[in-house]
């Protein structure tokens, strides 16, 4: 019989996430532990280790990110204190303790210029302050790194617990007949539960090192946005945009598909298609609206 694992959930409280994983953890093999910030300072290392002890953890799963790309432009010292100083900071415990940390990255890294998905081993060249801390976050891990290190890069999350991409589309199509959309950014939709769900195979294999990890397929911002209004049953038309005609203040790479071919070959599990994770989501969305 599998042995208990305790998992401390950094974002299980509030992120979108971070929800999606406590919520999948309600099994025998996993504990999950989700303390909120009255409850843990992440940025004190002796409230942390204390925390560790006192709950007997064995992985830290971090979902804490400054992820309002934009913002993220005018506030890099902000953008930076979380995602490089705060995986920086539970790396070194974690490593210290030989405990397991599965930390979450982007798709953002990445520059955009390939037409092919993207493996963990192309360069990342991130074009936004976003990107570029969240590198800074990975790089500062791999520099002292443990064999019980796991690195997750997603992208274009939607899922329950908290509002996203697909809950403002529908929102936006019940009361307008016509949207528009940006069409040349193509990426890869991912649906927390999936996410959350593979994390978990991912981290009970106990294997190290950086992984891709996102629902199959790939679409742009439009084709998503199309799906989950049909999927809703709404009579809106999304107008496919450029981004020229969305300008906005950080670079997106036009082009961040992830391939998850690593994933697959160390679990054995092949993540389902972003529809069909859609369509389940979006079911689910409708019965609780």
């Amino acid at each position: 019989m599998m042995q208990t694992r305790n998992a401390l959930i950094l974002g299980g409280k509030t992120g979108l996430l971070g929800q999606a994983l406590a919520h999948v953890m309600k099994m025998p093999q996993w504990q999950a532990f989700c303390p909120g910030r009255n409850e843990l300072d992440v940025f004190d290392s002796s409230e942390i280790k204390k925390y560790i002890k006192k709950h007997n953890i064995d992985t830290i799963f971090n979902t804490i990110a400054y992820t309002a790309v934009d913002q993220a432009e005018d506030d890099p010292e902000q953008a930076h204190t979380l995602n490089r100083d705060l995986p920086a900071l539970l790396g070194k415990i974690c490593q210290a303790d030989s405990i397991s940390l599965v930390h979450y990255s982007t798709d953002f890294v990445f520059n955009g210029s390939k037409t092919t998905p993207y493996t963990t081993e192309d360069q990342a060249t991130p074009q936004s302050v976003y990107g570029k801390t969240k590198l800074l976050g990975e790089k500062a891990l791999l520099s002292n790194t443990w064999d019980k290190l796991i690195i997750i890069r997603t992208a274009w999350l939607f899922g329950p617990f908290k509002t996203n991409f697909v809950d403002k589309i529908i929102s936006l199509a019940r009361e307008n007949k016509c949207l528009n959309i940006v069409h040349d950014q193509v990426g890869s939709p991912t649906y927390t539960i999936d996410l959350a769900k593979h994390s978990l195979k991912l981290a009970e294999t106990d294997s190290s090192g950086v992984f891709h990890l996102a629902n199959k397929g790939q679409a742009s911002w439009c084709e998503l946005a199309s799906e989950a209004i049909k999927c809703a049953g709404l009579y809106c038309s999304p107008t496919p945009v450029t981004s020229s005609e969305y300008p906005q203040k950080a670079k997106r790479p036009p082009y961040s598909v992830l391939d998850c071919s690593k994933y697959s070959m160390i679990t054995g599990c092949k993540p389902r298609t972003w529809t069909q994770s859609l369509r389940d989501y979006v079911y689910h969305y409708q019965e609780t609206d």
